[in-house]
């Protein structure tokens, strides 16, 4: 590529010499779109020579002609291109990122693989909010960004981390969401709902919601996260009377009905009858079986409020709506679902059908393996 290189070189160097805006901007898009066509194919000598020159225009368009719209589009357009690239000249990808101009920063921060944590903490650290949330958006980010990122305390950066799955975030980072949080109740059911959210810091959301925050996050919680929240929230609350509340070893049920399942015992009776008996861990355990499911996700269908959740594994096990409604009521210590929530149940129970059921579970079944969530 030597000819190519001279020939790269010299025109760059006649652009630059010319003085000409115009001429700077129609030499920086040919040297792109050259780079562009091949960069897959490049080697490293190869790329640092595309590197030198385009720095060097963007450098001098800069300088010259920044002020001018046809200049910021065009290093725009360049971000934009480049952006993507996994091997972009990586000194034209940090002269990019630190651009005033968010339409040209932008880009390249949310999404160049060319810029290292250091790039992003020192950018994080100068620019202005435009900036750094355009670098929460990236796809993954290591809790040491976005300790930098959650320190300037914008609100809105915190809203965009959080809802940032590939954002990881520290027991120091989340304090400051949880700041945020106290005057938005959206980011705080949002972070409520954060995996790799502390539980020590998920009991001080709790402590510090309101009921509102308190039930969407129930009504919005994951099967893998539903327990934890569930058991967060009668921790903070006084009087909840629910069985699910209690701490339990679930063993001993759950190789009761496994030896029940072996030797063909365990049917819809059986479960009717530990229902009835209020025998709460071998309901769940027995439900699960039937309905061809997991014990972590029938668990966490169980301790929710709400009824809705449990009538699926219901479904898919083809239970009878007797056999329902006692597994609904064995949720409670005592007492009974209320007769208006039972008819709602009994007419969701209806209409939803065993195939739906049966794709809910296994959905569910996938969300709830840990593995899934790396």
């Amino acid at each position: 590529m030597l000819d190519a290189d001279r020939s790269i070189a010299d025109e760059v160097e006649a652009a630059i010499n010319a003085g000409s805006a115009e001429k700077h901007l129609e030499t920086i898009k040919r040297v792109t779109d050259l780079f562009l066509s091949s960069a897959d194919s490049f080697n490293g000598e190869q790329i640092e020579l595309f590197d030198n020159v385009l720095e060097r225009l963007i450098k001098t368009i800069e300088l010259r002609a920044i002020a001018d719209l046809s200049a910021r589009i065009a290093l725009a357009e360049v971000s934009t291109q480049l952006a993507s690239v996994s091997k972009a000249p990586p000194s034209v990808i940090r002269l990019l990122a630190r651009n005033d101009e968010i339409a040209i920063a932008g880009p390249v921060l949310t999404e160049s693989a060319r810029l290292t944590n250091e790039d992003l903490i020192e950018i994080a650290g100068t620019k202005g909010e435009p900036h750094l949330l355009a670098i929460s958006g990236r796809w993954w980010l290591k809790e040491v960004v976005t300790d930098a990122l959650l320190v300037r305390r914008y609100s809105a950066v915190s809203r965009r981390l959080v809802n940032n799955p590939g954002a990881r975030v520290s027991a120091k980072g989340f304090a400051i969401v949880l700041k945020h949080a106290e005057a938005d109740p959206e980011l705080a059911v949002e972070t409520g709902l954060r995996v790799d959210l502390p539980p020590e810091i998920r009991h001080q959301l709790l402590r510090q919601a309101t009921d509102t925050v308190r039930s969407r996050l129930l009504s919005r919680a994951p099967p893998h996260l539903f327990e934890e929240i569930r058991n967060a929230i009668a921790a903070v609350s006084a009087g909840a009377d629910r069985e699910m509340s209690a701490v339990r070893d679930f063993g001993a049920a759950k190789r009761l009905i496994a030896l029940m399942s072996e030797n063909g015992e365990l049917n819809e009776a059986a479960l009717l009858a530990f229902a009835r008996q209020r025998k709460y861990a071998e309901t769940v355990a027995a439900l699960a079986e039937l309905s061809k499911s997991t014990f972590e996700v029938v668990r966490p269908l169980m301790q929710s409020l709400r009824d809705d959740g449990v009538l699926v594994p219901c479904k898919a096990a083809g239970l009878s709506w007797e056999t329902v409604s006692a597994v609904l009521d064995s949720r409670f210590t005592s007492g009974s679902t209320g007769p208006h929530e039972l008819t709602r149940a009994k007419d969701q129970f209806a209409k939803l059908t065993t195939d739906d059921a049966r794709r809910l579970l296994r959905f569910w079944q996938v969300r709830s393996n840990p593995s899934n969530l790396n």
